[in-house]
C-alpha cells in the first residue's frame, strides 16, 4: 500500500461538541499506532487545532506562536478524546487559550497556547547546519526491509516504514533496531509528508501546516537522547512516554513549503533519573528557521 498523509489529516479532523468544562469542546479520534498507547504528537497536534479554531488567523487575526503541554495520562487509540478550550484572553495583540483533553471521563493532556497578531521588528535566526540532502538517504521503509526485526514486529516495521504520515531521513542513521552511526547527542531528520496534505475543515492552510509541525516533532525528539544511551527503539524492555513539551513558532510556514522537505535538527540536553530532554528546531530547505522544540521525556530501560 503506497504511504499517504491521511493519517495525520484524520488526527486533528475534529468534531463540535457540547462544552462540559470550559467554553468549546471539540471530539477527535485518535490513530493507530504499534503501542499499548496513543501517539503524543497526535494529542499535541489535535489540541493545536482545537485552540486555533477559536482565534481567527489571517492578516486581521492571530498565528499560533507558542504552545506549552504536559501529559498526564495515556490515552487509548482508536478511542474518542474530548478537546476542551478555555478563552483565557483575546487582547490587541495576543491572545491565550487553556486546552484540556479528557478520555473516558478523566483528564489525559493539558495546554496553554498563545497567539500573536505580529508587528513590524528585528530579525534574526540561527541558521541551518550543512547537512546531506534528503534525496541520499534510504527511507524508513528502504531501511527496515532487509534488515532482521527481531523483537520489532512486522506491524511495527510497516508502522515505522510508512505509517506515520511523514517520510523520515535520518543523519546519521536511524535508531530503530540499532543505533546507526555515531553515539554522539545530536541528529538530524529531513521530514516531508507522503502527498500533499489535504485540507481539514476549520482550519486554514497555514493553521492546518502548524498543526502538521505538532504532529510530526514528537516522533524523534527524545532520539539524540536513545542515540547517545545507545537505546535503540527496539530494544527489549525499554520504555518511553512523553511528559512535557513546549514548542515555538517563529514562522508560520509559507504556501507550499510542507509540500517540501523540511529539516529537523536535534540534539539531547540532559539524561538522568530515568528522564531525556530532546530539543530541536525546523528549518525549510532554504535555511529559514520554522519551530524550535523542548521536550521531556520518561525512558526506562531494563
Amino acid at each position: 500500500m503506497t504511504p499517504t498523509s491521511e493519517t495525520f489529516t484524520a488526527s486533528i479532523t475534529l468534531k463540535e461538541a457540547e462544552a462540559q468544562h470550559f467554553d468549546v469542546a471539540y471530539t477527535a479520534v485518535t490513530q493507530p499506532c504499534p503501542w499499548p498507547k496513543a501517539y503524543g504528537g497526535d494529542l499535541v497536534a489535535a489540541a493545536a487545532a482545537a485552540a486555533m479554531r477559536t482565534v481567527p488567523d489571517g492578516p486581521e487575526g492571530k498565528t499560533l506562536h507558542s504552545m506549552h503541554s504536559y501529559f498526564m495520562r495515556p490515552a487509548d487509540i482508536g478511542a474518542e478524546v474530548r478537546y476542551e478550550v478555555e478563552l483565557l484572553r483575546d487582547g490587541r495583540g495576543y491572545g491565550t487559550r487553556q486546552v484540556r483533553a479528557y478520555q473516558s471521563g478523566k483528564p489525559v493532556y493539558v495546554a496553554l497556547a498563545s497567539f500573536a497578531k505580529g508587528e513590524p521588528g528585528g530579525t534574526f535566526s540561527v541558521e541551518a547546519p550543512e547537512l546531506p540532502g534528503p534525496e541520499t538517504l534510504p527511507t524508513s521503509a528502504q531501511y527496515l526491509a532487509p534488515r532482521d526485526g527481531g523483537t520489532m514486529t512486522e506491524e511495527s516495521k510497516a508502522y515505522w516504514g510508512g505509517g506515520r504520515s511523514f517520510d523520515m531521513r535520518h543523519v546519521p542513521g536511524p535508531v530503530y533496531l540499532t543505533v546507526d552511526g555515531e553515539r554522539a547527542p545530536h541528529q538530524a531528520i529531513w521530514v516531508k509528508p507522503y502527498d500533499t496534505l489535504r485540507p481539514v475543515e476549520g482550519l486554514t492552510r497555514t493553521q492546518r501546516d502548524l498543526a502538521a509541525l505538532a504532529y510530526v516533532c514528537d516522533y524523534t525528539i527524545l532520539e539524540p537522547v536513545l542515540r547517545v544511551l545507545d537505546l535503540p527503539w527496539a530494544k527489549p524492555g525499554l520504555v518511553t512516554a512523553s511528559l512535557d513539551h513546549a514548542m515555538w513558532f517563529h514562522r508560520a510556514p509559507g504556501e507550499g513549503v510542507l509540500d517540501d522537505w523540511l529539516l529537523y535538527a536535534q540534539q539531547a540536553g540532559s539524561a538522568g533519573s530515568g528522564r531525556g530532554l530532546g530539543q530541536g528546531s525546523f528549518f525549510t530547505r532554504d535555511g529559514e528557521h520554522l519551530a524550535t522544540v523542548v521536550q521531556e521525556g520518561m525512558i526506562r530501560a531494563s
